[in-house]
């Protein structure tokens, strides 16, 4: 990666192995990291990301907006049969 790049993690904490990251922070060879998850739920106050200016953690919930909360009450939602706006492989629904 080059030294600009920034590292983005919304998927799974255990991703992302911690020590490595620190490493590439402290030493500038990426610029930046978000993590929306870590490994551990709740980092510990010695959490060695905890301390870097160039990380950003959110607490899992950077989705949260009133539109997306809307979104997820009415769009998972599947009544009547109807088939999901969403649905991505509508040619696999078996009538």
């Amino acid at each position: 990666m080059k030294p600009s790049a920034f590292v983005v993690n919304t998927a799974r904490g255990g991703l992302i192995d911690k020590k490595t990251l620190y490493g590439a922070l402290v030493n500038k060879k990426i610029a930046r990291a978000a993590l929306d998850v870590l490994k551990s739920e709740f980092p510990g106050a010695d959490n060695s990301l905890l301390q870097l200016d160039n990380v950003t953690l959110t607490p899992h919930v950077a989705w949260y907006s009133e539109t997306s909360l809307e979104n997820l009450r009415t769009k998972a939602a599947v009544s009547k049969g109807e088939i999901p706006e969403g649905l991505v492989n509508r040619e696999l629904i078996h009538s």
